[in-house]
Formats: structure tokens, C-alpha cells, sequence
């Protein structure tokens, strides 16, 4: 299956799955940031199937797949993960994943670390301090009472600086038009499953080569946490990059993969592949 779009049934949601690049070469799970879809990695696809297999899916609540009722937790969304793995014939694959879908690897990667080889996570935390979690009953309460519509504007700027806005309009664009798109009962159910995140004092149990990514400029996932998260993290780095907010790998695609693809590449397991992070 290449170049192929299939939906996978797990635990009361359907999800929208999608396999691009050669049979035979090790795969590389795709995960999506709340609010998003899997397109959010199209500008990553040509460099990334040089090396992999490529399944992505969309988060349940999002995209083409479907939105259950909620509330939503983690070993729900850890679950899904498993199912596309598993719908797929991937017993271990690499992971990249961005916000939500870089916590839920968090979860996969401690609860089943059998099926990760690498792991980039990108623009994510680890906790969940009350200003945190108060945000999210801001923002639901916002679409409860607005719609999807009500929180476009705040989350682009969020999710990109000015200067990226205006430098990639259409990004911004792609991006506002996923947050559109985006059911508001898979919004507030992953929402609830984020004031429930608490993975921070299980990452010392880590035992595979971990790369964090921040833009220097997110607000959502600020590098203070994610240095804590690389702290934390046994044989870890991060990579900082400047000018940037949330979803940098669509706000500047070529600084993302100047980041992340010396780590994904063949023989980056071994400890050479430090010398290429950035920040």
C-alpha cells in the first residue's frame, strides 16, 4: 500500500490513514498537532520518503476521521497510534509528531517502546501546570460559544510568528483552513485529554534516541518546558530553532528539515548525529 488512503477502526473512531513511499524501507509514523490534519506534513513528504516509509493519520476529532463524543485521554489517543501501527504491518517505526500528536508519542513510546525506533517530538510539553489547563477550558468555552471560527485568529498566531505570516501566507492559509475543518467535538476531546497530560516524570524510563524540536518563538510549548523535557530525557537533545513558532515545519520547512532529517537519516542512531542539532 503507497500512496494509499484506508480507514482504520479503534475503540469507537474510524481513522483516516495514509501510507507514502517505497515498501521495504523502515517506517515513520506521522502525527499531528490539535487543531490540524495530516497535510500539515505535505511540505516534508519528499524528503522524508527518500529514507522511509511514510503512514499518517488523522487524529481522531480531526481531518477525515471521525469524532466520537469525548472526553478523550491519552491511552485513547496512545491506542490509535497502536491501530494504525498495527492496520499498517508496521511492528516498530520511527516517530515524528508535533504538539498533541508529539505528547501521544510520549505515551507510545512508554507504553509500548517495543514498536519506536527514533523519535523527534516537536513543539510539545510534558505536564500540565493550571495556567495551562485553564487555557484549554478558555478555548472550548470560546467554541461552544463561536464555533471553530472563534479561535482561528488566536491559534495562527500561536502556531506562526508575524514574520513567518507574512513571509508564508499560503502556510498560514493551509493552516486556518484545517483549524476550520477540524470537528469541535474532536477539538474539546483532545482538549480534555491535554489537561490531563503528565508524562514529564516517566521520561527518565526513555530508553531510545530522542530528538525535541522548539521553535524559539512558541508560546504553546515554550523552550523552557522542552528543555525540561530534554533534561529528563536520557541521552536526548533539542534542537532550537530560531524565529519560529509552533508549527515550524510549515512555517519554514527548509529549517525543519535542516534539523530533523541528519537524525532520521541512515546510521543516525549512533551518537555522530548530536553534531547536527541546531540551537
Amino acid at each position: 500500500m503507497s500512496g494509499e488512503t484506508r480507514m482504520v477502526e479503534s475503540n469507537g473512531a474510524r481513522l483516516n490513514v495514509r501510507v507514502d513511499g517505497d515498501a521495504g524501507k523502515p517506517w515513520l509514523l506521522l502525527s499531528n498537532s490539535l487543531a490540524a490534519d495530516l497535510t500539515m506534513w505535505d511540505d516534508q513528504l519528499a524528503w522524508l520518503t527518500r529514507t522511509h516509509r511514510l503512514v499518517r493519520y488523522d487524529t481522531r476529532g480531526h481531518g477525515g476521521s471521525s469524532a466520537p463524543e469525548g472526553p478523550y485521554d491519552f491511552p485513547m489517543l496512545v491506542a490509535d497510534m497502536v491501530a494504525v501501527l498495527d492496520a499498517v504491518g508496521a511492528e516498530r517505526a520511527d516517530v515524528l509528531a508535533l504538539s498533541l500528536g508529539g505528547m501521544t508519542a510520549l505515551g507510545l513510546a512508554l507504553d509500548h517502546p517495543e514498536r519506536v525506533g527514533r523519535m523527534v517530538i516537536c513543539d510539545a510539553r510534558a505536564d500540565n501546570p493550571p495556567p495551562f489547563v485553564q487555557s484549554w477550558d478558555q478555548r472550548v468555552a470560546a467554541i461552544r460559544e463561536g464555533g471553530m471560527e472563534s479561535i482561528v485568529s488566536g491559534t495562527l498566531e500561536r502556531w506562526f510568528t508575524a514574520a513567518g505570516r507574512e513571509r508564508n501566507p499560503a502556510a498560514a492559509e493551509r493552516a486556518a483552513r484545517m483549524i476550520r475543518e477540524t470537528s469541535p467535538t474532536g477539538y474539546e476531546g483532545c482538549a480534555r485529554a491535554l489537561q490531563g497530560l503528565d508524562y514529564l516524570r516517566q521520561l527518565g524510563e526513555l530508553a531510545l534516541p530522542v530528538l525535541y524540536v522548539v521553535g524559539e518563538e512558541d508560546m504553546g510549548a515554550p523552550k523552557a518546558a522542552m528543555e525540561a523535557m530534554a533534561a529528563a530525557t536520557p541521552g536526548s537533545r533539542l534542537a532550537v530553532l530560531p524565529g519560529l513558532a509552533h508549527v515550524p515545519n510549515m512555517e519554514d520547512p527548509q529549517a525543519f528539515e535542516a534539523a530533523v532529517a541528519p537524525f532520521l537519516g541512515p546510521g543516525a542512531a549512533e551518537p555522530a548525529w548530536a553534531a547536527a542539532v541546531v540551537g
